[in-house]
């Protein structure tokens, strides 16, 4: 058997790897990605290559005017960006926001890593399954001076099964077959934010390093290698029964316990896109709820990879009473908790032609 996993939404699957703005240079609206090891040797024929040393030890970016002849004679590959006007941008952000996380790569290509399916089976299988009982059982055992160092394991077994008897044994992926760069592009991507205005909530769009603003332009951007929507990405697929008590768990049903899952999701995606008043997120996220809604056996709807977010990672529903009572306990989301507002209030926004239109990484999984 194998599965399909077809891209809904720009996604990125990366391997923690980043480009510097000293790895690439912008030309023509490319990023173009420089053959480091082709330059030293051909600046080592000549003086050139002290200077060239000289700018990469200080520099944060490379100087366009002394050495743009690289970009173009001198580029392993050239990545487009999604949206030409997202180069202007690029231009005028600081050089510590310019590093670009790109996809997961082998020596044949890109590839999507069995990982991150599994990683979204995984979540699915236990979010249908909680209840917000689990959850405030969660929240009660983060109580008291005693910190749990994973106190959401025996909530997770108990729904999964331990080590050796996890319904997740159900299935196997391989990592998928390699595809083309051309795949891939740039994409610019900002971090909306809610703000409170009066009696109503506003959007706003977050800067760096602290703060918001009310235009999307003056926000801090963040750029991405992304597979573009439409990309297919096939590996192995193994399916098998695995007994749990009296249950047959397989493959099928862990794809329709993920199913369920990404309806919750997208019901609170959808209410975000709202709130915030984003038309043409809240019409992606309605195309993506109308095809979840028409999925036979067999295939199911996944967020996955880089950019979810924590609605994309945890198990539970964040903007519910009892998860915020567990937010409470931790430091990090303390403040946010005690705003008031919905929790979390931040998103981060895939830019398609120069408008907010889509939330990274929702893709059709198949098993043919």
């Amino acid at each position: 058997m194998r599965y399909r996993v077809t891209v809904l939404t720009p996604t990125l699957v990366g391997d923690g790897q980043k480009l510097s703005p000293i790895d690439y240079m912008v030309w023509k609206d490319h990023v173009n990605v420089l053959d480091q090891r082709r330059i030293f040797k051909l600046l080592a024929k000549g003086p050139r290559l002290e200077g060239y040393l000289g700018q990469l030890k200080k520099a944060d970016k490379l100087d366009f005017a002394s050495w743009g002849g690289f970009a173009q004679n001198f580029a392993g590959r050239r990545i487009p960006f999604e949206d030409p006007g997202a180069a202007a941008f690029w231009n005028r952000t600081p050089a510590e926001h310019l590093f670009i996380p790109t996809f997961a790569t082998g020596p044949k290509g890109p590839y999507l890593p069995a990982t991150a399916i599994k990683g979204a089976l995984r979540t699915g299988a236990v979010g249908s399954r909680w209840s917000e009982a689990t959850v405030r059982d969660i929240g009660r055992r983060m109580e008291g001076d005693r910190f749990w160092r994973m106190p959401a394991l025996k909530a997770e077994e108990s729904v999964l099964g331990g080590a050796g008897i996890s319904r997740m044994r159900a299935v196997s992926a391989s990592d998928s077959d390699p595809v083309t760069h051309a795949a891939m592009k740039v994409y610019l991507v900002r971090t909306s934010t809610l703000a409170q205005r009066g009696p109503k909530l506003e959007l706003a769009w977050k800067t760096a390093p602290r703060g918001s603003a009310h235009r999307a332009d003056d926000a801090t951007p963040a750029f991405a290698e992304m597979a573009t929507p439409g990309t297919v990405f096939e590996g192995g697929w193994t399916d098998q029964k695995v007994a749990r008590g009296r249950e047959n768990v397989t493959g099928e049903s862990l794809l329709e316990a993920a199913n369920r899952w990404a309806d919750v999701v997208l019901g609170l995606q959808l209410r975000y896109a709202e709130t915030a008043g984003l038309g043409d997120l809240r019409a992606s996220l309605e195309q993506l709820k109308s095809r979840l809604g028409s999925l036979g056996p067999g295939s199911c709807l996944l967020e996955i990879g880089w950019g979810g977010g924590l609605v994309s990672k945890v198990a539970a529903n964040p903007d519910t009473e009892a998860y915020r009572e567990i937010a409470r306990q931790l430091p990090f989301y303390q403040r946010a908790i005690q705003t008031g507002l919905p929790f979390p209030k931040t998103r981060k926004i895939v830019f398609q032609g120069g408008r907010p239109a889509s939330l990274p990484g929702w893709v059709l999984l198949e098993v043919i």
